[in-house]
């Protein structure tokens, strides 16, 4: 909680405007972020200092692990943020590769469990992470990516956390997750939850001891819609006691994420909050 906190005031003490051309709003921004979760330890990075929805967070991962590329699936998994993305983005209400309401076109874990191959075909890259895995090896390249610059015209949106880079030491499982923007206000607060929950998953579904998650940002923003809320309101807030997180151990294997498990299987406890905050989402 404190690496969030000190992130955010450090965008406000030492960022710059920049305007965005995507959202035609201007944003306080940094380069350059590195936050470590302590998964081994269950060190939980759910925000406390407001109300954080953590369900929808592990709800958009686990479409991202299922290859989603539908507002509608990803709906039913517990999760809207993909709504807006898919029918209010006017750039991609015109664009040709779009097939109807909901549709995200080739995204995140569609494009990762599918990644084109130049010579025709496919690879999927989660699949053969897992089976590395299981089986106790590492190549050193175990990269669940979602960057394809090539395919970037055929979605909705590009990646923002776009590589998630596993590695074993011994029994105990490491991840290195890369993201080239984030909204801290609204996206961070997801996006540390998916990271801690990723690695805690792909342990227990390998057969691993979890160890330590590595999140690097690398350009970091709070929008100007957001900045007033949070710099008068979300960080005069104390922090409270982070909650722990609870994972059904029936979850055994991938094909257990790919088929019946929902967010219920996933349990915080003891989690208290500060009041939410309403801040601004940019399309």
């Amino acid at each position: 909680m404190k690496q969030y906190l000190d992130l955010c005031q450090r965008i406000i003490d030492k960022g710059v405007w920049v305007n965005n051309e995507r959202t035609g709003k201007r944003c306080l921004t940094i380069i350059n972020a590195d936050l470590t979760y302590d998964v081994g330890a269950g060190e939980f990075p759910l925000v406390t200092t407001r109300k954080s929805f953590y369900k929808s967070a592990i709800a958009e991962l686990l479409g991202y692990i299922r290859g989603y590329d539908n507002a509608a699936d990803f709906r039913r998994l517990g999760t809207k943020t993909w709504d807006a993305n898919a029918n209010q983005n006017e750039a991609w209400l015109n664009n040709p590769y779009r097939k109807g309401d909901d549709d995200c076109g080739f995204i995140y874990g569609k494009v990762g469990r599918n990644f084109p191959k130049p010579d025709g075909g496919s690879i999927d890259l989660l699949r053969n992470i897992y089976n590395d895995l299981k089986a106790g090896r590492d190549d050193r390249g175990e990269i669940y990516t979602f960057y394809h610059p090539g395919a970037f015209h055929m979605g909705c949106l590009r990646p923002c956390m776009y590589s998630h880079h596993f590695s074993l030491l011994g029994d105990t499982l490491y991840l290195n997750s890369t993201q080239r923007s984030c909204d801290v206000p609204l996206g961070l607060n997801f996006n540390m939850v998916q990271v801690y929950f990723f690695l805690a998953i792909m342990a227990q579904i390998t057969g691993h001891q979890a160890g330590l998650a590595y999140h690097k940002i690398v350009n970091a923003h709070i929008y100007e819609d957001q900045l007033e809320l949070m710099r008068d309101v979300q960080l005069k807030r104390e922090p409270l006691t982070p909650p722990t997180l609870h994972i059904n151990p029936d979850i055994k294997t991938l094909e257990d994420l790919e088929t019946w498990v929902t967010v219920d299987d996933f349990k915080v406890v003891g989690y208290d909050c500060h009041p939410a905050i309403a801040y601004q989402f940019s399309v």
